[in-house]
């Protein structure tokens, strides 16, 4: 149903898809993923026509439609949403009226003209029943329901709904219009929990093709039956049968086949090294046997020689080979390595927070919130946009002061801090002065262990923080909380802009680390593996949910 073939695209000087190519069937939903900046968007926008390439070719079947859903939503705010689901029920409306059509003509055709319109007929009223044409009305109830926005009034502007609400709004219309092919930009951002599941059953049974780019792992999983990744240097696309977890094993399977060649390249170029000391050392040490035949000796010591330095020769040539066509060295898993002095902490919490209050304006979003943080402590808080888990994580790191109440840190405890926004790395700093700031080792050092963790290359140290993608940004403030040494992590958001690659690398990390950690997520993938105690902020309150995550799910339910 679409092809795409050698897309390229250059912003400037920077290269962001090079020879792209993949195609799209009937049935197939394909994820888009890479690392963030790698052109993902820019591949969706080039598709939907958006936006021009700068070669390559996009190519859809005639009579085939295309949906775009872009991040932002625009060009409606004049319309109201009843004109808005009107206007989306078009292919439909001229499919049943084509359907109408053709059953008048039949009474009254004959002979080839009825073969030809009966064929026609079957096409059209086999796309109308595709499309969802004979469900009518409860078709478009049941899409506006499913994203929970069948309370709006159908007689209000586009332009007065909330984001959230424009976002799903946006989202029912591309639906509703039915088309072949959906092109999906985060579909999941401003979408709760209920109006997800709901979302990822419907696109899992849809009759079309879908391209979807999402950060979301358990929508993927649920939704997906290929991968498309963009890689981050070659800026080409690579394709992976299956959902996610296919993928990320198959990603695995790559890494540790990486480390086994770049292991075994490094023993042939030390075997070759090697050979070559010893037999130029045993060349220098040659004593020809005893001769009186000067010539003798002579010719023999010229044999030698020439068998010497053909060895040496052939070891160097191979040498050189393996030189140029060197493997990169496997990056080093990411570890944090607290700084812990366990006689300062024996017998003391690392945090008490009491009674904490916070309001803005008229609303109260920390209503005298007391808990305590333990060497094992492991907190997840989970809630919608604007319930208070940012908030919480600022008072607790020492960024904001709260209205009333107290966050007691014990002395011995160094707080490591994820913002959700990148606000504490100052834009005029190189990327390499950003990472820097604070750290306690040498230069040559923190550039060694920066470029070993693989989250960077050289190259990108005299990036300036203000030019750096919202990926590269992510990428360098976990950078700085590995290396910072912290024993006590506030995480806002942590998987918010991560490439899988380092996503992953982070969890298990996280996995291993062994002082308290809270974290603030909306990663359902993340709050599950994540383990410890769930806590969601509602109504300026603490709600502890024993069941973990699927406690956490079903409680809403009752909210809905």
């Amino acid at each position: 149903m679409l092809t795409i073939s050698h897309i390229s695209k250059t912003y400037g000087l920077n290269s962001v898809l090079k020879d792209v190519s993949f195609t799209l069937n009937t049935g197939e939903r394909i994820g888009l993923v890479g690392a963030n900046g790698v052109g993902k968007s820019t591949l969706i926008k080039i598709i939907a026509g958006v936006l021009p390439a700068d070669g390559g070719t996009i190519t859809l079947p005639a009579g085939t439609e295309l949906g775009y859903l872009s991040q932002v939503i625009t060009g409606y705010d004049d319309q109201t949403l009843g004109d808005l689901i009107a206007q989306a029920s078009t292919r439909l409306n001229a499919l049943e009226s084509r359907m109408r059509q053709l059953e008048a003509d039949m009474t009254r055709l004959t002979d080839e003209a009825l073969d030809k319109a009966m064929a026609e007929y079957g096409n059209v009223t086999e796309q109308f029943e595709r499309l969802g044409g004979y469900e009518g009305n409860s078709r478009v109830e049941s899409v506006l329901a499913g994203l929970q926005i069948d309370h709006l009034p159908r007689e209000r502007l586009f332009s007065t709904f909330s984001g959230g609400e424009k976002a799903r709004a946006g989202l029912a219309l591309l639906l509703l219009g039915a088309p072949d092919v959906l092109l999906l930009d985060e579909p999941t951002n401003h979408i709760d929990m209920l109006a997800l599941g709901w979302l990822e059953s419907y696109l899992a049974a849809y009759s079309g093709a879908v391209l979807v780019v999402s950060h979301d792992r358990q929508f993927l999983n649920r939704v997906v039956n290929a991968i498309v990744e963009i890689d981050e240097h070659s800026k080409q696309a690579k394709r992976y049968s299956g959902d996610y977890d296919t993928y990320h094993q198959a990603k695995i399977g790559e890494r540790l086949k990486w480390e086994a060649d770049y292991a075994r390249q490094q023993e042939q170029m030390a075997e070759l090294t090697l050979a070559f000391k010893e037999t130029t050392r045993n060349n220098n040490n040659y004593r020809p046997q005893t001769d009186n035949d000067k010539f003798m000796r002579g010719a023999k010591k010229g044999t030698h020689d020439n068998t010497v330095s053909k060895r040496i020769h052939v070891a160097e040539e191979k040498l050189k080979r393996l030189e140029a066509e060197a493997i990169p060295q496997p990056p080093a898993p990411l570890k944090f390595d607290p700084r812990f002095d366990p006689e300062a902490l024996k017998g003391r919490l690392p945090m008490v927070v009491s009674r904490l209050s916070q309001r803005f304006g008229e609303r109260q979003v920390l209503d005298e919130v007391s808990f305590t943080v333990s060497l094992n402590t492991r907190m997840v808080l989970v809630g919608p946009n604007g319930a208070g888990k940012s908030t919480l994580i600022r008072l607790l790191a020492g960024q904001t002061k709260a209205d009333s109440g107290e966050v007691m840190v014990n002395q011995a405890v160094k707080i490591g801090y994820l913002d959700q926004e990148g606000g504490q790395m100052a834009d005029e700093h190189t990327l390499y002065e950003a990472f820097r700031v604070g750290m306690e080792y040498p230069d040559q050092v923190l550039k060694t262990v920066l470029i070993r963790s693989g989250l960077f290359r050289y190259t990108d140290f005299e990036k300036p923080v203000n030019g750096l993608s919202s990926g590269q940004r992510r990428k360098l403030q976990i950078a700085r909380l590995i290396f910072g040494r912290a024993n006590l992590l506030l995480l806002d958001e942590p998987t918010n802009d991560l490439s899988f690659d380092v996503l992953e690398a982070m969890e298990t990390a996280l996995h291993e680390f062994p002082g308290p950690v809270i974290a603030a997520s909306h990663d359902r993938r993340f709050i599950q593996q994540f383990g410890g105690d769930l806590f969601e902020v509602r109504d300026g309150r603490l709600i502890q949910h024993l069941g973990g995550y699927e406690a956490y799910v079903e409680a809403q339910k009752a909210y809905a």
